[in-house]
């Protein structure tokens, strides 16, 4: 059995979620090895009495794991597991990271730096603007959008990002293999060619009002900040915004109409200390802030912009190639004097082609 057959094997066990697993591993230090324990040695560890014990001891006879191995394979899926460099750092350190996160599509480092971009299933038209507006302004400025891919909001954030040719990750409440809602098939197979769709749970494992809630624990902790675009008081947003805030992320809300129970729960969440979004640069200077080092933005071909570009303007902009650059390392690159540089970078910023870090360093947006 290889470790990842071990830590697949380990997330079908029922009653056996990641905090008791970590307590295991902390026992046992190996997924291999936990599933080789006599139960006799399981009860030792805190929180297993002799019933969990067994259950844990007797794992084989509870699941089916060459199985779910073929289910896998044939659905073309990978598995990413805690060993794995691309499973997000931000998640793997919340109280319950997912022990495996199943993806169909493809990963990259870039999606560390992710937007959860949530809101209800029940929208108003402001509401599907204002989602798919700053959606588009993150995803177009290199932060990867995730959210959950219900109807209403999340739909509208996920479709934004691909409109941005951006990056987005589409977290489900059930399997792969039972994707909900059923309806969103054609948008999980766009996002699965520019982004992910990921979940936790086995292949076949059908959504239910437990694995919502549970869902978004991911979404909040995956993310570096959470926008909560329109959501009543009582909603899966409202449940997320409360996750991200206990895992320590900022919570961003765009504010709403006082009359309309649609935006209540944003308008509650700024009354209690959520930040007001009005743009998606709201969101982006104040990451910028917390975390100097930006994700990569999308590239563009220079022809291929809708704007005009000086000589020097041209010259810097493709200095900047996809990695924020300190404006030493390009005045090296390209050339110019420090008074053309500042004059050139000011109108690259502009013309909202570059954005300005802190440190002196400058990024590229398209």
């Amino acid at each position: 059995m290889t470790r990842t057959e071990a830590w697949i094997a380990l997330n079908l066990i029922p009653q056996v979620g990641p905090v008791r697993v970590r307590r295991l591993l902390e026992f046992f230090e190996t997924p291999e090895r936990i599933l080789t324990a006599k139960a006799s040695e399981i009860v030792k560890v805190q929180g297993f009495g002799m019933a969990q014990a067994e259950g844990v001891a007797g794992w084989e006879s509870q699941i089916d794991l060459a199985a779910e191995l073929k289910k896998i394979s044939e659905s073309g899926l990978t598995i990413l597991t805690q060993d794995d460099e691309l499973y997000p750092p931000l998640l793997k350190g919340i109280h319950d990271p997912p022990l495996v996160l199943y993806v169909w599509g493809q990963l990259q480092k870039r999606d560390h730096h992710a937007i959860g971009v949530v809101g209800s299933r029940q929208t108003t038209m402001y509401g599907l603007n204002a989602a798919k507006k700053l959606s588009f302004q993150i995803a177009y400025a290199g932060y990867t959008v995730i959210s959950g891919l219900a109807r209403g909001i999340d739909t509208a954030a996920h479709e934004a990002a691909l409109a941005a040719k951006g990056r987005t990750v589409a977290v489900l409440g059930s399997g792969i293999g039972q994707l909900y809602p059923p309806e969103n098939m054609a948008l999980a197979e766009k996002i699965a060619q520019q982004g992910a769709v990921i979940s936790e749970y086995p292949v076949d494992r059908i959504a239910d009002k437990q694995t919502f809630p549970y869902r978004n624990r991911v979404v909040a902790g995956w993310s570096s900040g959470l926008l909560v675009v329109e959501a009543p008081l009582r909603s899966g947003a409202m449940i997320t915004a409360q996750q991200a805030t206990e895992q320590g992320r900022t919570v961003y809300a765009v504010p709403g109409p006082i009359d309309k129970p649609t935006s209540a729960g944003c308008n509650k969440l700024i009354q209690q200390g959520a930040k007001l979004v009005m743009d998606g640069g709201d969101v982006l200077d104040d990451l910028t802030a917390l975390f100097p080092t930006a994700p990569l933005a999308p590239k563009v071909d220079t022809p291929k912009l809708n704007v005009t570009l000086t000589l020097d303007e041209e010259i810097l902009f493709n200095a900047i190639d996809g990695e924020d650059r300190h404006i030493d390392d390009l005045a090296t690159r390209c050339g110019l004097t420090p008074a053309t540089m500042n004059v050139t970078l000011m109108r690259l910023e502009m013309k909202r082609l570059v954005r300005a870090l802190p440190g002196r360093r400058y990024v590229r947006l398209v």
